[in-house]
């Protein structure tokens, strides 16, 4: 059996603009860092910690994630725009299980 190489994910921009991404998996990534590696406006100020929610997306798509964190769940507890399908990017990692993952940039935290 060969082990997948890479995996597509799709995310929505803030102008309703779709984005097909191609994610290797030979490195350790997080959706945030794919987004930032398209130059999508994904910040990313925290650097992965859950600390700022400026990778703050809607699930759309029924890919099975990880459970959140308390660390994500409470970061989600202080901001807006907050939904029932709001994820932190930083703390969802890329691997073959998210494949086919679809999900939409939240607006700006101001």
């Amino acid at each position: 059996m060969s082990q997948i190489e890479s995996i597509v994910v799709t995310v929505i921009d803030r102008h309703n603009k779709a984005h097909s991404l191609d994610v290797p998996l030979d490195i350790p990534l997080s959706l945030m860092e794919v987004c930032k590696s398209y130059e999508l406006p994904v910040e990313g100020t925290c650097g992965g910690l859950a600390l700022c929610a400026s990778c703050h997306v809607y699930i759309n798509s029924d890919t099975k994630l990880t459970a959140q964190s308390e660390d994500e769940l409470a970061m989600l507890d202080q901001i807006f725009h907050v939904q029932h399908n709001s994820r932190l990017g930083c703390q969802i990692r890329m691997t073959a299980d998210v494949d086919g993952l679809e999900c939409t940039l939240a607006p700006e935290q101001v």
